[in-house]
């Protein structure tokens, strides 16, 4: 086979983003690829030009780098995503972790410092868990204040998945259960929640978008009603679940903001306000339970 340095790979790789296509796919991901194969850490980038790939380590690469071409995402070809400074496992079962859910996670730790008062509980709940980012970020960031966190999930492979990235992430106050949203949750009054998150599918069945997501398991990403059906069903049944006073936070679409807020307000809660990603997006809204 065609000896390769890192040089030329770097060279092969700026080809490949400098071309014109309606499919780029961004350079980081061929960088952070060939650091994967290679094993190596990014400044060898620099460092190391004149490192010579092997006839394996080549294969491997060039692989890759069809599969991220034919849609595959990087984070499935290497297993696993960064989220909120932790690393998670990530397989076709479960969503790959988005920058922009850090937004939904800082809001409620935002939410919870900022109380006057004790919680009576310290529970809180994450409806459609997937890798267990949201619910394992919180967990690891309030497991010294005695948080016991409740994450569930639909698919049995999402919370294997989930559960893993407990373990490895050394996070002990999740509770995984697998459920359709609150369906098999108890409606104990000793059992509310202070708080509920929930980052459910909700792009419209139609979106064009979605043909360029086909690597990512439809069923968490896509909802009926322009992706709004989740969501209603969400907001509509989390007072039962819900403290009084206690918070429901929803990430969803850029242009929902407006439809969510009326959910929110039709179903009782106060103070809904929305906050935008770190594009300027509307991306989650968030509400107080009477």
């Amino acid at each position: 086979m065609t000896v390769l340095t890192i040089r030329q790979i770097k060279q092969h790789i700026q080809q490949l983003t400098n071309g014109d296509t309606d499919n780029q796919l961004p350079s980081f991901w061929f960088t952070d690829w060939l650091l994967y194969v290679i094993d190596k850490p990014a400044i060898a980038l620099m460092t190391d030009e004149d490192y010579q790939l092997s006839d394996t380590e080549l294969e491997q690469f060039d692989t890759g780098v069809a599969k991220m071409k034919q849609g595959t995402p990087l984070a499935y070809l290497t297993g696993h995503q960064e989220f909120w400074s932790l690393n998670f496992t990530v397989n076709e079962h479960t969503l790959i972790p988005r920058p922009d859910t850090e937004v939904l996670v800082e809001q409620v730790l935002n939410w919870i410092n900022a109380q006057p008062t004790c919680f009576s509980n310290k529970l809180l709940l994450d409806l459609g868990t997937g890798s267990g980012c949201i619910a394992i970020s919180l967990a690891h960031e309030l497991k010294h204040a005695n948080w016991q966190i409740v994450a569930v999930d639909l698919s049995s492979e999402a919370l294997k998945v989930a559960q893993q990235n407990a373990v490895s992430n050394n996070v002990a106050n999740v509770e995984f259960i697998q459920s359709s949203w609150y369906d098999s949750l108890p409606t104990d009054d000793s059992q509310l929640f202070d708080v509920i998150v929930s980052n459910p599918p909700y792009i419209d069945e139609e979106d064009e978008h979605l043909a360029h997501l086909k690597a990512e398991p439809i069923s968490a990403l896509s909802a009926p009603n322009q992706g709004l059906a989740d969501i209603e069903h969400i907001v509509s049944h989390a007072t039962t679940y819900l403290c009084a006073g206690g918070l429901l936070a929803i990430e969803h679409g850029h242009d929902q903001g407006d439809a969510v807020r009326q959910l929110f307000l039709d179903n009782g809660f106060e103070l809904v306000h929305t906050v935008k990603d770190y594009g300027g997006n509307d991306r989650v809204t968030l509400g107080q339970a009477q």
